[in-house]
């Protein structure tokens, strides 16, 4: 028995495909990768299944996670990248006119 759940695109490749399965005669959710590339179609050993038995925690875990903890700002996005922002190079200001540093002429 093979239930397709949902189908959610990854990237341009690869899709997440969720659907419910028989494997080894025990039902459970399977969450795995599935790949549209010139070298090779299909699921990938990446992913996981949720054993049927186990499903109701498994939700209860996903229904508790808040959705404002998945939202990320630009400096939490750099930070979590290793963004030090001493480690920038300082804007040069200048609002001063340019000189001219060539050596002047000494009188003789």
């Amino acid at each position: 028995m093979e239930k397709d759940i949902d189908k959610i695109p990854k990237n341009a490749e690869t899709d997440i495909v969720i659907r419910i399965d028989d494997f080894g005669g025990k039902v459970g959710l399977t969450i795995r990768e599935f790949v549209k590339s010139e070298r090779y179609t299909g699921f990938t050993k990446a992913g996981t299944r949720i054993p049927a038995d186990k499903f109701k925690q498994f939700k209860e875990a996903i229904n508790s996670i808040n959705e404002a903890d998945l939202e990320t700002s630009e400096e939490t996005k750099k930070e979590d990248l290793g963004y030090d922002p001493s480690t920038e190079p300082k804007e040069e200001t200048t609002s001063e006119k340019p000189t001219n540093d060539a050596p002047k002429e000494q009188e003789i």
